[in-house]
């Protein structure tokens, strides 16, 4: 009887396969409380993992057992109250009364709290970001961005355990078997044939089949002592990340900061922002980020003061517009570039300066972005830019226009507008 004993080092998590298994059994359990987390995070936090809590009905798992069907009678001594017939009522509260907690009592007052877990930060951006990409992308020219593919690259000695490859380290295991035990067969079968030549032989050589027979046994214990599997055997996939090639882009974020939004609209918009720069240095390697503030008048600033900045004013959203129009035309020859704009704004402009945005937009720069969002932040009916951008919305399909009226219509906004195509 062989006896395996696993002493390779894992980590705090026990066990990396079945973790992953676990995390792809409970993907969309995961994916909620991912979701609920953007929510309730501070708008810098993201250098931490994340506690995801799992009912615990839903990792139990399924067994067969006897229905509850059918007739049954029962003698219960001591009975003066019931008849045939008669229902007992089920008692409340977990049959002790029902209590003064917050919680559901179950019906036998027994229960379970949830799971809860951790994941962390790589499994976090990971699932935060899952299926999402910048729509039409060209490869225009390919020189700067760098998007990392992962391949099969043969095998390694050393890896983790969920790497490991069963066939290929049983298939190490036999060679290594063969050669340390091919000499000793070969031998010991020389050792058989001379045993029964000497038990054949008259007379018998009694002290020569003694000796024959115990070195027959030394060497099927010593070809028995090598063991089925050793750590030299074991062989683990390896994978290695391929750089493939691609256009280079450049991603624009227009932010209104004008008196109209207020502090709670401001933290909104951020939140947005840090979305979507989390996810562009998460799933490419270098895209460019111009950072635009703007109330009357608009300026290049960066990311510090994009997010930290205390600077408010009047509304003239043209001057983002034009902004974004130089700056393209000086540094982003569209030739070479991908050109990416999200912009968020409660809405609010000056009547007549909503035709200008719009006539900037039609005339100069959906014609050379690959995609332009826009995000309107408010509770209250849609302002003139609204109106006005909805005339663009149906004869430009590289345009998007979202509405988000709280901290939880954020997450879901921002999957929408940079989902993948085949998602």
């Amino acid at each position: 009887m062989a006896q395996f004993i696993d002493r390779r080092l894992n980590g705090k998590n026990k066990s990396a396969v079945n973790r992953q298994r676990f995390l792809r059994r409970h993907k969309e359990q995961i994916k909620e409380s991912v979701a609920d987390a953007v929510n309730r995070r501070s708008i810098t936090n993201t250098e931490t993992g994340e506690d995801v809590s799992i009912p615990h009905k839903d990792i139990k798992e399924p067994i067969f057992h006897q229905g509850s069907g059918g007739l049954k009678e029962r003698v219960h001594p001591g009975n003066d109250q019931f008849i045939t017939g008669d229902k007992i009522e089920r008692p409340k509260g977990g049959g002790q009364g029902g209590g003064s907690g917050d919680g559901d009592a179950s019906p036998d007052g027994e229960g379970q709290d949830d799971f809860v877990f951790q994941i962390s930060k790589d499994e976090y951006l990971d699932i935060l970001f899952e299926d999402l990409e910048l729509p039409n992308l060209e490869k225009n020219q390919i020189n700067k961005i760098t998007e990392w593919k992962t391949h099969r690259a043969g095998y390694q000695t050393a890896g983790v355990p969920a790497n490991i490859s069963v066939v290929k380290s049983l298939q190490q295991s036999l060679a290594r078997r063969t050669a340390m035990t091919a000499g000793k067969k070969r031998l010991l079968k020389e050792l058989e044939d001379e045993l029964e030549r000497v038990k054949r032989s008259e007379p018998a050589q009694m002290l020569e089949e003694q000796r024959l027979k115990n070195e027959i046994k030394e060497l099927r214990q010593r070809i028995e002592s090598v063991p089925f599997i050793d750590t030299f055997d074991l062989r683990f996939k390896n994978y290695e990340r391929r750089p493939i090639p691609s256009s280079q882009a450049v991603m624009f974020c227009l932010m209104d900061v004008s008196g109209s939004m207020d502090q709670a609209t401001k933290d909104i918009a951020k939140r947005f922002y840090v979305l979507l720069y989390l996810f562009l240095n998460r799933t490419y390697e270098n895209v460019d980020v111009v950072f635009i503030r703007h109330h009357t008048q608009a300026k290049e600033v960066d990311e510090h003061e994009f997010f930290y900045s205390q600077e408010t004013g009047g509304t003239i959203v043209s001057s983002a517009l034009k902004l974004m129009k130089e700056i393209v035309a000086d540094r982003y020859p569209t030739q070479e570039w991908n050109i990416y704009a999200a912009q968020a704004s409660d809405g609010d402009n000056w009547a007549d300066d909503s035709p200008r945005c719009r006539e900037l937009l039609t005339k100069h720069l959906l014609p050379n972005c690959q995609y332009y969002s826009y995000i309107e932040i408010t509770r209250r009916s849609h302002q003139t830019l609204w109106h006005e951008y909805e005339k663009l919305e149906g004869g430009y399909s590289n345009f998007a226009m979202k509405n988000i009226r709280s901290v939880e219509d954020i997450y879901p906004v921002f999957r929408e507008l940079f989902r993948k195509e085949t998602a």
